[in-house]
């Protein structure tokens, strides 16, 4: 071993930091490719959504809660927690979830129309009759939705969220008609 290339006790060899630096090299291209996929995903970081902005507190002149239960082939989607509520943004939307339940709540600063659209755009996932949040139908299949138990025929992205307003999205058989929702919860 020529002094050039002689270890030094306790420390590494070049010939294995080579392939070391390649590695880390190689491991930051892919988390960059990783974190542009992830800009894709269209998951709101705290910027404005449909005029809806994100701030460090929920708002208090308007607060209300709907209810949205969203099936695929008669199997529940999670409408997860923390919708609305972006870690990278430690913010609140005016609209945003707190359990995995279904349960929306609307705190707004001011009196304002939202819709279903405007939550599942803050939400980040599709609301069209070929998918609904990664629900989608079989050839010759169908979205059908049930507002407050009654059969919807228009847009789900137009639906008004109002106060104890009940949702069923359901992608695929078996297009029963939902048992309403009641626990509330004093929300």
């Amino acid at each position: 071993m020529t002094s050039r290339n002689r270890a030094i006790p306790g420390s590494v060899s070049p010939t294995i930091m080579k392939p070391s630096k390649h590695l880390l090299v190689s491991l930051a291209a892919a988390g960059a490719l990783a974190c542009t996929g992830a800009a894709h995903a269209a998951v709101p970081a705290g910027q404005p959504i449909d005029g809806i902005r994100c701030e460090s507190a929920e708002g208090s002149v308007l607060h209300i809660h709907q209810h949205l239960d969203v099936r695929d082939h008669g199997k529940p989607v999670v409408v997860p927690e923390d919708v609305g509520r972006p870690i990278v943004g430690q913010c609140f939307y005016w609209l945003h979830t707190h359990t995995p339940d279904g349960l929306i709540h609307i705190e707004a600063p001011t009196f304002h129309t939202f819709t279903l659209g405007n939550f599942f755009d803050i939400w980040g996932q599709p609301l069209t009759n070929a998918n609904v949040a990664g629900a989608k139908p079989k050839p010759n299949e169908r979205v059908v939705v049930w507002v407050d138990g009654h059969r919807f025929a228009g847009d789900p992205r137009t639906i008004e969220l109002t106060q104890h307003l009940d949702v069923t999205i359901e992608v695929g058989p078996p297009y029963t008609k939902p048992a309403p929702f009641t626990a509330w919860n004093g929300n």
